[in-house]
């Protein structure tokens, strides 16, 4: 009834198991869904604070006359500061806050969340490699909703902003959920699994726009969509937890009993023999600085890390930047803002054939270089062409998702198992520079309308060069210790 024997001193890597699998199957399709739906809270939380922070128009009133003014005040000198302000939507952020002429403690509210998904990222990254993805991811989801609902009922800004931080900080489950789906799908089948489970990323930012739009005042919504994260403890029982996470920290009966139990799901009978023979090597050192420090000692990886920064950084400066923007385009904010998620889900399809074709070196390096030149093209179209302006800068902002969605897989690609998560996280951390800066980008507009999309273009196009400096892959199996690592793209680059 076995398969085909495997000798006894023939090592099995997990993925030869893994192609046994078909994605369609029960198994996957279960995982897919519960991904799916982590992704798209994920994008919700990331950019609530579009909706929930936003401009408010207000009115100074005149404290002699009562009356209102035409113009705000907004001076240092004593004489022109206004003792009272109207606010056209008195229910709102800015508000209920009464932060007129603060306008830096409106903006602080998108620099905090990014900050602490910066600082965070330090952090989550680590534990996932240490105490498992599935832990890690069920965790940060629960504690986003607690610090998400707590923000709801926050009467003190300061504690908004706090609780803003610590959200972003340790209640994002994006990173151990996003190498979760990398490591439990087969090589060949990779791509194809990770473009259906970020279908969660443009579905969630639809859904943000819709919330935003049917629950307007900012409490409520944050208690909407908050909510149900409380549910991610569920997880436990649904989710399997990463068997190439249990083989690289030795645990081969582990990851045996999730393969055999994912196999009886989907009526197949696998090879015992295959399974005894798994490819098992546990990090002798497990101090995670040690483990992080002996693969970047390495001078490829080094190498690597460095561009990887430069993809997190562009991609999050231009991305988060040009969504940012994007509610101050002519007409409705929620359409715009929607639009610029819809166009992700055409694009998904469009970006996993190019990479199934291409590879991921050449349609990177062309992602970044069509979006530099969408982007520094963009603010010399005529005014009286506002169509076409807004035709290019979707064109842009579709480029960004696309070198942002292949910077996600190719990051992970490069490095160990048993460093994925950390060097993940440590690359997007130290990315988030990049969203952090984004937020000012709209204040720029008062200098030239066009010098956010031109620094937008100039950014991409540094990024397209960096590129040149990494090796390709495809279908290679993902690496479980430096060495290998050191070796993917070895036989690409001979044959060039």
């Amino acid at each position: 009834m076995s398969a085909v024997s495997v000798n006894d001193d023939k090592k099995v890597d997990l993925d030869v198991v893994l192609e046994k699998f078909s994605i369609y199957q029960k198994y996957h399709l279960q995982t897919i869904a519960l991904i799916f739906i982590a992704f798209l809270s994920n994008a919700i939380y990331c950019n609530q604070y579009v909706f929930v922070a936003e401009s408010t128009p207000y009115r100074c009133v005149d404290a002699v006359n009562n009356s209102e003014l035409s113009e705000a005040v907004c001076g240092t000198n004593e004489s022109n500061t206004c003792s009272r302000w109207i606010y056209e939507d008195p229910r709102s952020f800015v508000a209920e806050f009464d932060l007129a002429c603060e306008e830096w403690k409106r903006t602080l509210v998108g620099t905090a969340h990014n900050f602490g998904y910066m600082v965070g990222l330090l952090i989550v990254g680590p534990l996932s490699d240490k105490f498992g993805r599935k832990t890690a991811a069920i965790i940060t989801g629960m504690l986003g909703g607690v610090f998400g609902l707590l923000r709801s009922f926050s009467t003190w800004f300061w504690f908004f902003i706090a609780m803003e931080f610590m959200e972003a900080c340790i209640g994002d489950s994006c990173s151990p959920m996003f190498v979760l789906a990398l490591e439990l799908s087969p090589s060949s089948k990779r791509l194809i699994f990770n473009m259906l489970v970020s279908y969660g990323y443009a579905s969630g930012g639809i859904l943000l726009a819709v919330f935003a739009w049917l629950v307007p005042d900012w409490r409520w919504f944050l208690r909407t969509v908050y909510s149900p994260a409380l549910l991610f403890f569920l997880y436990y029982f649904v989710m399997d937890e990463s068997p190439r996470w249990h083989l690289s920290n030795g645990r081969k009966p582990q990851a045996i009993k999730i393969i055999e139990d994912a196999a009886a799901k989907n009526n197949i009978k696998l090879d015992k023999n295959m399974l005894d023979n798994l490819s098992c090597e546990k990090e002798e050192s497990t101090n995670m600085l040690k483990v992080l420090l002996k693969t970047l000692k390495s001078r490829k990886l080094r190498t690597r890390f460095f561009v990887c920064v430069v993809w997190w950084m562009t991609s999050t400066f231009v991305n988060y930047g040009m969504i940012l923007n994007s509610v101050s385009l002519q007409g409705d904010k929620y359409w715009n803002f929607a639009l610029t998620q819809v166009i992700d889900a055409p694009g998904l399809v469009v970006v996993t054939y190019i990479l199934l074709k291409f590879k991921r070196k050449k349609p990177l390096i062309f992602c970044f270089s069509f979006g530099a030149v969408m982007c520094l093209s963009q603010p010399f179209i005529p005014l009286d062409l506002p169509w076409l302006s807004i035709t290019f800068y979707m064109a842009g902002k579709l480029m960004s998702s696309f070198y942002f969605a292949i910077t996600y897989i190719y990051t992970s690609e490069l490095f160990p198992t048993y460093t994925r998560n950390s060097m993940h996280a440590l690359c997007s951390s130290l990315g988030r520079v990049g969203s952090i800066v984004a937020q000012q980008t709209p204040l720029l507009v008062v200098y030239w309308n066009g010098l956010p999309a031109f620094i937008f273009g100039s950014a991409a196009l540094f990024a397209a060069l960096a590129t040149c400096l990494v090796p390709d892959v495809s279908d290679d199996s993902l690496p479980n210790n430096v060495e290998e690592a050191e070796a993917i793209g070895q036989k690409k680059e001979v044959a060039l």
